[in-house]
């Protein structure tokens, strides 16, 4: 508890006229408590049940707060039950309904199984209310049988309890029974159709999910917006547009979902001149007032590698930012390895009174970690629980062990692993893996990859990463090893891509893919690419990793065909002169095409960013962003 909560703990029970409750009110709303659910319910109880006349205030304290849970609803029925009009408590627990909460909220199975006896000691299990309602909670507790049961002793089901049923079957996976459901229904409304579509989007049957929204008799915003947000989700971007663009041809206006779903399918293919032509149409359908907007706006520029753009974005938004507002700039300034900035909008946010959450730290951690700053590191972490009551979460440990990792302090990571009050996932190891990897470990390397065997044994990456680490220390018979032993298991790399952007057209590439005349093209700029380097700029393949038995030519054929190189070719092949290329890359980028990056920047003079696995590499004059620290 920190010293703002302690205050308000100490302070809210001498409260007892409404002028008091206001001065406690303000001052959690000064300090930032007022996004605390605990904080806030409190003061709710104290308003709607302990003092009597302040039941009025309790409702406007309840309708500000912007996701009430289950505690917050139960402590205003309480109160509006005991009132004068108690029918406001039956009306309250309607809307309470509609929002999926109670045991539904919590999917307790055995708090649904409660209010379901106590609907039956009651007479009330027959109500069409009360029964659909029960179907919605055993299915958001994932017990479809009990979901089915219920409905079935429905004598005649409206469209409601229908859809009911039909959400907890998708709800628990059960996409045949779903089918079944759907096909009995003797009237569908849009809020049905709306269901499949989310259904088949959930469980990745995007396919099913195509043919049943052309099928649609009438398509709303909420069609539209599932399909868009579904397939981007799903990492099919291009499918994605065109939902968008279809829905632009139909005359349907873009809304808050559907803009927001386009634009992370802009932010995650790197798309960032699609996103300019959609933050066109943000600005004149009028959406710049919307704070999800603008965090989708923020995210898409700073994923597409235009930090200068997400912070004028961020620098325009309303007054009052949302602490997903400040997160977000926070993350685009970790990403691009803005480590110090990054901790600047940190403290503003705090002295905004925007109290930050879990996730602001992971993203603060983040910052520091590519930065190298682990003193500042060390010191957030501690005050995440010493100031702000946040417990850690295997995410911010596992920041901690890339904090000490990738600054070559692997004994104190290992250290630190191996002293967690909780138990290390394969993330943690894998981590502290790589760390090993980059500053060539072997001894360590060999301790945490057995540890990795037991949690992830068929993982291609880990035995990559081992194999690399023998690579770099010359132990070719233990490289051998490992590969035979992937090959033994049946195990494959994952294959290297990388995607660019020309003319708002998305290309990929795959290493050592040849099968198309784009790739074609690429690989023929490549080759030129490579002698002029060679000639004007020194350059000599870093070939370190690849295996030590076979030829040098093919050593240095095997890096020249990684995707991020033909991605950069075909960008200079075909973008004009001086335009930036964007690259965005499913794996780490490697040494040998970091460097070929930075000689390109400085002898064909272009500007290159490249989004990898884990942060952006702005090449610009022979140098990176990241200061070769990656």
């Amino acid at each position: 508890m920190n010293a703002a909560e302690h205050i308000f703990s100490s302070l809210l029970p001498k409260c007892k006229t409404l002028k008091t409750v206001k001065q406690i009110h303000a001052f959690v709303h000064k300090t930032g408590l007022d996004t605390d659910p605990l904080v806030f319910g409190k003061l709710l109880l104290h308003c709607a049940v302990t003092i009597s006349d302040l039941l009025v205030y309790a409702r406007r304290l309840f309708l500000h707060f912007p996701y009430p849970d289950a505690f917050m609803y139960n402590t205003l029925i309480r109160g509006l039950a005991d009132s004068d009009n108690p029918h406001n408590a039956l009306l309250l627990f309607r809307e309470m309904r509609r929002k999926n909460m109670a045991a539904a909220n919590s999917r307790s199975l055995s708090g649904g199984s409660q209010l379901h006896c106590q609907a039956f000691i009651h007479g009330l299990h027959s109500h069409m209310f009360v029964g659909t309602t029960l179907v919605s909670v055993y299915g958001e507790c994932g017990s479809v049988g009990h979901a089915r049961k219920v409905f079935d002793e429905m004598t005649e089901p409206n469209v409601v309890a229908w859809n009911a049923v039909l959400t907890a079957c998708f709800r628990c996976g059960d996409v045949e029974v779903a089918e079944e459901v759907f096909g009995s229904m003797p009237l569908r409304d849009s809020t049905s159709w709306n269901i499949v579509l989310a259904g088949y989007v959930k469980a990745g049957e995007l396919a099913l999910a195509r043919e049943a929204f052309w099928r649609m008799p009438v398509k709303d915003d909420v069609s539209w917006s599932t399909m868009i947000v579904g397939f981007s989700q799903s990492g099919c971007f291009d499918e994605a547009f065109g939902f968008f663009g279809e829905l632009q041809r139909e005359g349907v206006g873009a809304n808050e979902a559907s803009l927001t779903g386009v634009l992370s399918a802009c932010a995650q293919a790197g798309a960032v001149e699609f996103g300019r032509v959609l933050h066109g149409l943000v600005e004149k359908g009028g959406f710049l007032s919307l704070i999800s907007v603008n965090n989708a706006l923020l995210d898409m520029y700073s994923k597409s590698g235009n930090v200068e753009m997400a912070r004028l974005v961020f620098e325009r938004m309303p007054e009052r930012k949302s602490v997903v507002s400040w997160t977000s700039m926070i993350a685009a300034l970790a990403m691009h390895g803005y480590g110090k900035e990054a901790i600047q909008v940190f403290r503003k946010m705090e002295a905004s009174g925007v109290r930050p959450d879990g996730i602001t730290f992971i993203s603060v951690l983040y910052a520091c970690n590519h930065a190298g700053l682990v003193n500042e590191g060390c010191e957030y972490f501690s005050k995440m629980r010493e100031m702000y009551g946040i417990d850690p979460a295997i995410e911010h440990y596992g920041c901690m062990v890339d904090l000490y990792g990738r600054a070559g302090k692997l004994k104190k990571a290992y250290g630190f692993v191996c002293q967690l009050p909780i138990s290390p996932n394969a993330i943690i190891w894998r981590t502290l893996l790589g760390a090993c990897s980059i500053h060539g470990n072997v001894e360590l390397a060999e301790q945490v990859k057995e540890r990795l065997s037991k949690l992830d044994p068929d993982n291609s990456g880990d035995h990559v990463l081992l194999s690399n680490v023998y690579a770099v220390a010359g132990k070719w018979k233990d490289v051998a090893a490992v590969r035979r032993s992937m090959a033994d298991q049946k195990i494959k790399k994952t294959p290297g891509w990388s995607v660019i952007e020309v003319d708002k057209v998305m290309y990929s590439f795959v290493a050592g893919d040849k099968s198309n005349k784009v790739t074609e093209e690429a690989y023929e700029k490549l080759r030129e690419i490579m002698l002029k380097l060679r000639v004007g700029g020194g350059y000599l393949p870093e070939v370190g990793s690849v295996l030590h038995d076979i030829e040098v030519e093919d050593k240095e054929d095997s890096v020249f065909m990684h995707s991020e190189k033909l991605a950069v070719a075909f960008g200079l092949a075909r973008l004009p002169e001086g335009r930036m290329i964007r690259i965005v890359k499913n794996l780490r980028v490697c040494r040998d095409c970091h460097t070929v990056m930075k000689l390109i920047s400085k002898v064909y003079r272009s500007e290159i960013v490249v989004r990898d696995r884990s942060r952006f590499h702005s090449f610009k004059d022979g140098s990176c962003s990241c200061n070769d620290y990656w």
